[in-house]
């Protein structure tokens, strides 16, 4: 069976994802391969946050099975996307980076969804851990003609876009942090990043990610603050290609939305879903800390504070959660 490495890897995985032993010599037998290559295969795959059980005599198997993200099945879920603006990726560095290396012009709300990145990133340049079909890795493209000036509050209007995909599939209770965070439980559940390209008075090009944890392994270690997934929350398996398309349709309905009205629409509900709402919290601004209550948004999604100064508003900044 002549296949690249990601090949080999994607069908030993294929393989592998009922969650039973399979041994070496049968693993090696069908992808053409020396029992030798397959423990090297396994070896990467482990790296990259699959855990994958060895016994002696029995063989290899995932410790959970795995349903693996499909174009045609998310296809099937799907409304108004047409899935040819939909593309799924074995492991590459970056959803958001794989959409602006693009050369050609895309269609808004073009999609490209990957099992695991091994550069993703969150805001700040943060790490965003990406173990192997753990979670949606997802970006989507979206042109703005009004440019800049129209984008205030995006994030927000994403983060209710997600909310609502997580009501839609039986998850009531996520709460939204300012200014792109989506908790359960009080730790976080997903987050957002978009990226913007374009020249002032002219229009733009929104890259929009979203990670959302589906199912992490026990064994992570890099995230640096209190996590929580699919799997904790949800009284019934969830299935990521029916998640990943029931995504895609809220952020394409969500987004024809905020390029008409912006905002406004949006508004009641994020504050709905504050997750500090009239809570004691601390605005990280650069090196500057200012503690207040929050007071939820206003109509441009900028943060109410009530500080010892009075109400404040602030379109930057961060509120502190993080582990220390």
């Amino acid at each position: 069976m002549k296949n690249n490495l990601g090949q080999i890897r994607t069908s030993l995985l294929a393989t592998l994802a009922d969650g039973k032993f399979h041994s070496g010599e049968a693993l090696g037998e069908y992808l053409g391969i020396s029992r030798a290559a397959i423990s090297n295969h396994v070896k990467t795959l482990s790296e990259l946050g699959l855990d994958i059980y060895s016994v002696t005599g029995k063989g290899y198997r995932l410790a959970q099975p795995l349903t693996m993200l499909n174009t045609q099945e998310i296809s099937q879920y799907l409304q108004n996307t047409d899935m040819r603006n939909v593309e799924v990726l074995n492991v590459i560095d970056s959803t958001n980076q794989y959409i602006k290396d693009k050369t050609i012009v895309l269609n808004n709300g073009y999609v490209c969804l990957a099992e695991a990145q091994t550069a993703g990133r969150g805001r700040h340049g943060r790490q965003w851990v990406s173990p192997y079909g753990a979670s949606l890795y997802l970006s989507m493209h979206w042109h703005f003609s009004g440019g800049y000036a129209v984008l205030a509050g995006l994030s927000l209007a994403i983060g209710v876009a997600v909310a609502n995909t997580l009501k839609l599939c039986g998850i009531n209770d996520t709460k939204l942090k300012w200014p792109n965070d989506i908790y359960a439980q009080g730790k976080k559940l997903a987050g957002v990043l978009i990226e913007v390209e374009g020249q002032i008075g002219s229009g733009c090009d929104c890259v929009i990610g979203i990670g959302l944890n589906a199912a992490l392994p026990d064994n992570v270690k890099e995230i640096d603050q209190p996590w929580i997934d699919l799997a904790q929350i949800s009284s019934h398996p969830i299935n990521r290609n029916q998640l990943a398309a029931i995504l895609i349709n809220e952020l394409h309905a969500s987004l024809l939305v905020f390029e008409q009205e912006g905002l406004k629409p949006f508004v009641q509900t994020w504050k709905e879903l504050d997750v500090f709402a009239n809570q004691a919290i601390k605005l990280i601004i650069g090196k500057k800390i200012i503690e207040g209550i929050g007071r939820g948004i206003d109509d441009t999604g900028a943060l109410i504070l009530e500080t010892s100064s009075g109400l404040q508003t602030f379109h930057g900044g961060e509120i502190s959660v993080r582990a220390k």
